[in-house]
């Protein structure tokens, strides 16, 4: 060997491709590919990172004891279970570094997101994919799967890209039916928008579990993506374990101020639920009238199904919609090829998009008939 060569595997791991933001030749560009919140962030937020610019010389407190203890607060945990991250998706890395090694396995569901497989296969661990029944995770699939190999199992609820979720009592179920040493890490970053009586994001079951964790972040509903931040909750003896790999110091000071302001503005959080309950079922209504098929959803994005026709297919429909300046993202590496995902947006997007579908259908009609 002439050069560094990495271990064996990791050239394999497809990386992680983020939904396109732009729309070249295009005038006003609305960006409904990262399932990001029209509403922006909390105005205490921002004035909260002005507040403290003159600090970011200073390195911020190590375990960001005042975010969690205002996590703590507002949902009723104990600040020493929860461990902060870089994103949410940092807290997933870190329970793969802490719990999976060569040969192990990580279960997730067939549409799951797609950061379950790679953190898995870059600590050396085998994915191993439970299949949906009609978008949805089916629990009976993922026990299925599990062998004494597992040591994690990886459930996105609401789920990323189908918008689909499992009952609280289906996720119980699943937890009670694990072996004790298999971890259960329920994804839940998407809760917040979530209005069903039926739906828990997993508080009760890390309180009855020695085995459950919870993951959410601030990058959705908050408003805070551009300052990545996530946190996870779970068993003191998972906290412990990775607060002992975590990086020093992985949640900014930046990031920290905003978190604390934005978890203590409860009106914007409902400002950004009540659009979303308006716009999800309008749009959902709208796009179906059209002849287009849209997965139900709990989240703020809906997963829309094209036509295999040429003409008519998601990716003539994605590049028709992005020459509009309306820019959703393409699902194909999630083995989705024939939807596109689409963030509920501002009024005038959701509008626009509406407009622009019945367009392109009329359009590829017409072709059709000749």
């Amino acid at each position: 060997m002439m050069r560094p060569v990495p271990r064996p595997g990791l050239l394999a791991i497809d990386a992680y491709v983020p939904g396109k933001s732009a729309a070249p030749g295009s005038g006003r560009v609305y960006k409904l590919s990262a399932n990001e919140t029209p509403l922006g962030p909390s105005p205490a937020a921002i004035e909260a990172l002005r507040d403290m610019a003159h600090e970011i010389a200073i390195y911020p407190e190590g375990s960001s004891r005042k975010l969690r203890e205002a996590i703590g607060a507002r949902h009723g945990l104990d600040p020493a279970r929860i461990i902060m991250g870089a994103g949410s998706d940092n807290i997933l890395e870190l329970l793969a570094l802490a719990y999976i090694g060569p040969g192990d396995e990580a279960i997730y569901s067939q549409y799951g997101f797609l950061e379950y497989k790679i953190v898995t296969l870059a600590a050396g661990g085998v994915p191993v994919v439970a299949p949906e029944t009609n978008y949805i995770a089916s629990v009976d699939a993922l026990l299925a799967c599990v062998t004494e190999k597992t040591k994690i199992v990886f459930l996105a609820n609401p789920n990323n890209p189908t918008g689909s979720y499992l009952p609280a009592a289906e996720v119980a179920r699943l937890a009670g039916s694990l072996p004790p040493q298999t971890l259960l890490v329920l994804d839940a970053a998407y809760a917040e928008y979530v209005t069903n009586a039926d739906y828990e994001a997993g508080v009760a079951l890390v309180d009855a579990h020695d085995n459950v964790v919870m993951t959410r972040t601030f990058s959705k509903i908050y408003g805070l993506a551009g300052l990545r931040l996530g946190w996870g909750y779970g068993p003191a003896h998972v906290i412990d374990a990775l607060n002992r790999i975590r990086s020093p110091f992985n949640v900014s000071s930046a990031a920290s101020a905003a978190g604390i302001a934005a978890i203590d503005d409860a009106a914007h959080v409902q400002a950004a639920i009540a659009h979303n309950s308006k716009w999800l079922p309008w749009l959902a209504r709208e796009i179906s009238a059209l002849g287009l098929d849209v997965l139900p959803s709990v989240a703020n994005f809906i997963a829309i199904r094209f036509p295999t026709t040429p003409g008519r297919t998601a990716a003539d429909a994605d590049r028709f919609l992005t020459a509009r300046g309306l820019v959703l993202r393409a699902v194909g590496a999630y083995g989705m090829g024939e939807f596109l995902r689409l963030t509920i947006g501002p009024q005038e997007a959701n509008e626009a998009v509406v407009a622009a579908l019945a367009e392109f259908m009329q359009e590829a009609k017409a072709v059709a008939n000749g």
